[in-house]
């Protein structure tokens, strides 16, 4: 793929909004102290992923911009998040992160919508079903937080979501850097 060809490294998702992420990291804090098990991921760049596409050609991305501004994605609903988990399980966790309680139905109906999208877009239909969540911190190697979840309280913090974004990410030179590519709001 030459540059002028290319998209980008994108992925579809819900931003947070900034009292959300504060009173998630003071959550956070209060649960673990100044340090996270892992590498957590930056604060700013929290969001809960809906469809993580690769790198795409300009094409592609044409697209699925249309195939996305096509879909009846539904009306805005509220969502919370809930208790701490890890993948592939707390006893030998690489991923740490916490779960969508309320909401949940409501975004792995839009999830599915988004995939037919992409699909229609000339993606590879996903493997894996649908699990809404938000990463915190990425553990390499892989530890045993089962003590750490069963002890964390249930955050509970609530947003709105009133439409979702089209992400292009920027990796090297420290964390990576999101840039909205498109806003798609829901009524």
């Amino acid at each position: 793929m030459t540059s002028e060809s290319r998209a980008g490294r994108l992925f579809v998702g819900i931003p947070f909004p900034a009292e959300l992420r504060e009173a998630l990291q003071q959550h956070l804090r209060a649960t673990f102290g100044e340090r996270m098990p892992g590498r957590a991921v930056v604060p700013a760049n929290w969001h809960l992923t809906l469809r993580f596409l690769g790198d795409t050609d300009a094409a592609r991305l044409h697209a699925l911009t249309d195939a996305l501004r096509q879909i009846d994605a539904g009306p805005r609903f509220d969502l919370s998040l809930a208790g701490l988990g890890a993948f592939p399980r707390p006893a030998r966790a690489t991923v740490l992160w916490i779960g969508v309680d309320d909401g949940a139905a409501e975004l792995k109906s839009l999830a599915a919508k988004i995939e037919a999208a992409a699909v229609r877009a000339g993606f590879e239909a996903e493997r894996k079903p649908y699990s809404p969540h938000l990463t915190l911190s990425r553990l390499n190697p892989p530890a045993d937080l089962r003590r750490a979840i069963d002890a964390a309280p249930s955050f509970g913090g609530r947003m709105t979501v009133d439409g979702f974004v089209l992400f292009r990410s920027h990796l090297g030179g420290g964390p990576p850097r999101y840039e909205h590519v498109e806003h798609f709001p829901l009524p």
